[in-house]
């Protein structure tokens, strides 16, 4: 049997939870950047104390939107209401299904009256492209897709290229580039800047804790961009992040960047399963971690358990409101951090080192991840699943090992409980698994996001809420 479509896969795999936790795919990669430029460390502390350069060109889609009905689409599919989205104006956009599951979740930027551009992991973007095609909508849509994860040596090109300056001493660099004052925008909002002589778009935004910007422009114009912005920041301490650096930032910031999609079962999504290919994120998307449920609805995800539960707005009517209305938002897992017990994780690395014994599975710094979405069991004293791990790694700047996580309602900040690293039975065969033995880390349940720094600065009561009023 050929397999040509998502649906096709899963009826030829005879068991969905299997099949992915199979893929042989393995972790996610972000592509072509460089993994290091000085070392993940230094990297990783500069944007506490300093400026860093994010390089975001190339790990994820952008899909360009254009026609009458391009802000009709986004409002039937968004749980974010359009009600008030001015023109250069960005909201983080969320998608549910019919049976309000998370699809994604991504940036989505409105250049023009009727021209918008999604930037984000692929789930989002498939999303939007196969309502358009079925629904009707006046809109002409161009996807261009992440770059391909090992080029191997060959030329790797985008439409356009994105980067960020972030740190405590962005804005001093931000002005040195453009040659002047520049306004400080509220956070979300667009507008442009000079780079050596060139003028490119702007974002007003601070993954870092900090306010800063994200930039953009036409690819050609990349390498001169980038090393005008290294040259101009050099004084300021600003340094470029490799990849390694960057995928741990999330870590700090809160955001759980790779819950899987909810479009595996239900028949309302059959015809999305069978317009999705065999070669879609979808169909190649590998789970890893220690939780294994009987059936794969228990891998989805809600917007509360998620963080977006204030994106959800009931002024319009979009896919998937019927049924979130159904749902009780205080029964809904919540997101936290996990902070891991320093003295379990040198366990777990010093078993590396040990012939007698099958070592653990191993934790990779500063990203531990082995799957593109990830799902630990969370145990109590008494062995109960109270939540699931869902993003893990090592932040340098606070010296632990933390995670992203959703646990019951009832689970308080301040609790300690267990997460079981490592896969059962010796682990999967997915390409990114070695044989290992599982072992439980202990945890302290902490607040999303976990550094103080970003959430006085950032999140609760800092420069991004006075910003945005």
């Amino acid at each position: 049997m050929s397999t040509k479509t998502l649906q096709d896969v899963l009826d030829a795999s005879g068991d969905v939870v299997e099949h992915l936790r199979n893929v042989q795919v393995g972790a996610y990669v972000y592509p072509v950047v460089a993994a290091e430029f000085t070392n993940w460390r230094s990297e990783v502390q500069a944007w506490r104390e300093s400026a860093v350069l994010f390089d975001q060109s190339h790990h994820m889609d952008s899909l360009y939107i254009k026609g009458s009905d391009a802000l009709k689409l986004i409002s039937d599919t968004g749980i974010n209401s359009v009600a008030n989205f001015p023109l250069n104006k960005a909201k983080q956009f969320v998608p549910v299904t019919p049976y309000g599951h998370v699809i994604g979740d991504g940036i989505l930027f409105r250049e023009a009256e009727d021209e918008f551009v999604y930037v984000g992991r692929s789930p989002v973007a498939n999303w939007l492209t196969f309502r358009a095609e079925t629904g009707g909508y006046n809109v002409d849509l161009t996807v261009d897709r992440r770059s391909p994860s090992r080029p191997m040596g060959k030329p790797v090109s985008r439409q356009e290229w994105r980067l960020q300056i972030q740190g405590p001493h962005a804005w001093d660099v931000i002005e040195k580039v453009h040659g002047g004052p520049l306004e400080q925008l509220k956070f979300f909002n667009m507008s442009w800047m000079n780079v050596g002589g060139k003028q490119v778009r702007t974002l007003r935004h601070g993954m870092a804790g900090a306010p800063g910007l994200e930039l953009w422009g036409p690819y050609e114009d990349y390498d001169f961009i980038r090393e005008t912005i290294i040259g101009a920041g050099a004084e300021f301490g600003l340094v470029p992040a490799g990849a390694r650096a960057y995928s741990s930032n999330t870590l700090e910031s809160g955001w759980i960047p790779s819950p899987l999609p909810g479009i595996y079962s239900g028949g309302e999504l059959a015809d999305y399963r069978k317009w999705l290919g065999a070669d879609s994120y979808e169909a190649n998307s590998a789970i890893a971690g220690s939780y294994v449920p009987a059936s794969v609805e228990s891998y989805y995800s809600t917007p509360w358990e998620l963080g977006y539960g204030q994106f959800i707005k009931y002024d319009h009517d979009f896919i998937g409101a019927d049924a979130l209305k159904a749902l009780d938002p205080a029964a809904q897992r919540k997101k936290v951090t996990l902070a891991w017990d320093g003295d379990d994780l040198a366990t777990i690395h010093a078993s590396m080192y040990q012939k007698e014994n099958l070592p653990y599975k191993f934790f990779d710094l500063p990203n531990a991840n082995y799957g593109a979405s990830n799902f630990d069991s969370i145990v109590n004293e008494s062995g109960d699943i109270v939540g699931l791990s869902m993003f893990t790694g090592y932040s340098w700047n606070e010296k632990r090992a933390l995670s992203l996580a959703v646990v019951d309602p009832e689970v308080e900040i301040g609790s300690q409980l267990k997460v079981v690293w490592g896969e059962p039975d010796g682990g999967t065969a997915k390409s990114s698994v070695e044989a290992h033995r599982q072992y439980e880390v202990g945890v302290d349940v902490s607040p999303a996001p976990f550094s103080e720094v970003v959430r006085q600065t950032y999140t609760d009561g800092g420069w991004r809420k006075k910003l945005s009023s």
